[in-house]
């Protein structure tokens, strides 16, 4: 059995004095849809912020296709990050080029394909996105939907190992959000591709999830099928899934520590 993609070992990080991520361990195989889910405030984005190399942990390891990222050195860490694939929350495609040359982008900055072959190879792309057609638009006239597409077509051009996905269906209809769904299914199946999906929409994650990790408060709870956390007897989980709030209790004596530490 080849070894996971993804390996995290007692992960810490920090932002100032408050720790966001608590001991996370989990791993990645090939071929896997892995979502990774909690609340607002669980520490899903900071999570993926730290698999993408962006920030170096307090505290853990992070080996990312068998490199350790937090060690690497920056040519190591560039080469990592030619074989992985990110499409970010608003899409982050450059308002300046038109569709087409935001797709093309990471091939001309990352290969020496010619021009005809880089056209070639983003156009295909943005067929398997259904955009056919659409390379001359400008971002401003797409729709959110396309926009997200878009974006995608750009992470997949170079067809990376590993393929990250922040809030694919934040801020989309719940038609445009199943059809981007099938879509992240059937670039599993097509391409073979191993796929990481940060989000809190249970839809969307039961949908597509091989297995889900559950975050809450920088720990997880747990990561299982999506029948086992479905059934899993954990209160939070359960208030995650049945949308339930939760009292919110004042700890004064904290509170009051935290005002002098501010200070001090």
């Amino acid at each position: 059995m080849s070894p996971p993609l993804i390996e995290v070992e007692n992960l810490e990080a920090w932002y100032g004095r408050r720790r966001i991520l608590h001991d996370v361990d989990f791993s990645v195989n090939a071929g896997e849809i892995r979502v990774i889910m909690g609340g607002s405030g669980s520490g899903k984005s900071t999570l993926l912020r730290h698999l993408l190399g962006l920030h170096k942990p307090r505290g853990g390891n992070i080996r990312l296709l068998g490199v350790d990222i937090a060690k690497a050195s920056p040519r190591e860490l560039l080469d990592v990050r030619r074989k992985i694939g990110v499409s970010f929350q608003g899409g982050a495609l450059l308002t300046s080029m038109t569709v087409g040359e935001n797709v093309a982008l990471p091939l001309r900055e990352h290969t020496t394909l010619d021009e005809h072959t880089i056209r070639i190879m983003s156009r295909l792309k943005l067929e398997v996105v259904n955009l056919g057609g659409f390379q001359e638009l400008m971002p401003s006239q797409l729709s959110g939907g396309m926009i997200k597409r878009a974006a995608l077509a750009r992470a997949i051009v170079m067809d990376p190992k590993l393929l990250f996905f922040d809030e694919p269906s934040a801020g989309l209809d719940p038609v445009v959000s199943a059809e981007l769904d099938e879509l992240i299914l059937r670039l599993r199946d097509a391409l073979r591709m191993t796929i990481v999906v940060v989000t809190h929409e249970l839809d969307s994650a039961f949908k597509i999830a091989d297995t889900i990790t559950v975050l809450d408060e920088g720990s997880i709870l747990m990561t299982g099928t999506v029948a086992e956390v479905r059934a899993a007897p954990n209160e939070r989980i359960q208030d995650l899934l049945n949308r339930r709030p939760r009292e919110i209790v004042v700890d004064a004596d904290a509170y009051l520590r935290r005002l002098t530490e501010e200070r001090a």
